[in-house]
């Protein structure tokens, strides 16, 4: 139902997932038999949780250690892995700097132009250790570069901007991107993104799409929403989507996933985005706390190198485990933010959900106390909820 904001402008209401809870149904399980596997293109993974493609996140050796543990690591074409031949002195800039010479320090940074032959080195040394070579590109880099990731031999190509659309207006001196026809070109699945509505989900979709990215603004390290003031709640936007997906493949026969993108720190996050539709989700600081990261218990976000309008910062999320406890476990923290993959079985068996279709379907309620009710002396401690 919409609602009123003033004379002549309605709105209608939309729930974030901290505003939602997932109700048991008449049935449980055991949490070995849920079944988590799933599919993008013709890559079928038993983890439905991607590392985003963040420079504090993932690397070669994050791409390909994701890969050996049964998820899946996207590797940022744009950043710092693409711009130097060696990157870890760069690491250590940005790391090292002060909160306010932050910005000028990563503009100065990422003005180091990329370099052709890294990006095709960089696929070839996730491929040649036996890695899922998944990039990523803004729509501008994936013209640019959509040749190289081809002959190169790449997985998985995800083009990625803030907002991206079938319908994008440039300058007449600009040719953007044709979706459609890129992903017809392309030799891999070309999955798109980001987008939080429904008719955009389906034109992308109907562009050829082999996965959909959901979610403006929800990410730890993304000031997106304070900036431009653009975004939906994560709950609404993938249940939007996923609703695109539904009545495509009803239309079609053709499934194409929709991935959450973005705002997602416990293994709960990942359950209820599940249940609000996602076949899989998409984290970046999560995976930025393992020891294994790039980042060094950093996180910063994609649009911060911005020479025009910054759009992220930098965080300090730690380290608090290696990915292996972050992922499969076992967790030694009691927030949620270990063992991902056995918090998604658990809730699974708790509700009674064998997959992950199943896991779409189960009852939600609205719930903004659910992460509070109860839970004061956590709070006051600083444990487990309450930290």
């Amino acid at each position: 139902m919409d609602i009123q904001i003033g004379r002549g402008k309605t709105a209608r209401r939309a729930y974030g997932i901290d505003e939602i809870a997932l109700v048991p149904g008449t049935r449980t399980l055991d949490p070995a038999l849920a079944d988590t596997t799933w599919r993008i293109g013709n890559i079928e993974r038993e983890i439905p949780i991607i590392a985003s493609a963040m420079d504090g996140v993932v690397d070669v050796r994050m791409a390909i250690c994701l890969s050996e543990i049964g998820a899946l690591g996207v590797l940022n074409l744009e950043g710092i892995q693409t711009r130097y031949e060696n990157p870890e002195p760069i690491l250590d800039r940005i790391v090292g700097v002060n909160k306010d010479e932050f910005v000028p320090l990563m503009q100065e940074l990422y003005a180091e132009p990329i370099k052709s032959e890294l990006v095709k080195q960089r696929i070839q040394q996730i491929k040649s250790s036996g890695g899922i070579a998944a990039v990523s590109a803004t729509p501008a880099g994936a013209s640019k570069y959509g040749s190289l990731v081809a002959e190169a031999g790449a997985d998985l190509f995800f083009v990625q901007a803030t907002v991206v659309s079938t319908a994008h207006l440039s300058p007449e001196s600009i040719t953007p991107l044709d979706l459609a026809e890129f992903c017809r070109e392309m030799p891999m699945p070309v999955a798109l993104g980001n987008c939080v509505s429904y008719e955009v989900t389906l034109n992308l979709m109907k562009a050829g799409a082999a996965a959909v990215l959901v979610g403006i603004g929800p990410g730890a390290a993304c000031t997106s929403r304070g900036v431009l003031g653009v975004g939906v709640p994560q709950a609404s936007a993938i249940a939007d989507c996923a609703a695109a997906r539904d009545d495509y493949y009803k239309e079609t026969g053709n499934y194409v996933p929709v991935i959450a993108d973005g705002g997602l720190i416990t293994g709960g996050d990942i359950c209820k985005c599940i249940a609000c539709g996602a076949d899989g989700v998409m984290i970046g600081s999560p995976f930025a706390r393992c020891a294994e990261a790039p980042g060094r218990g950093y996180h910063w976000g994609m649009a911060t190198p911005s020479p025009v309008l910054p759009r992220g910062t930098r965080i300090n999320v730690g380290t608090t485990g290696t990915l292996e406890q972050i992922l499969t476990g076992p967790a030694q923290l009691d927030d949620g933010t270990h063992n991902l993959l056995g918090a998604l079985k658990t809730s699974m068996g708790t509700l009674g959900a064998k997959n992950l279709k199943e896991m779409q379907q189960v009852e939600i309620v609205i719930a903004p106390s659910l992460l509070t009710e109860g839970k004061v002396y956590q709070k006051a401690q600083h444990l487990g909820m309450g930290k």
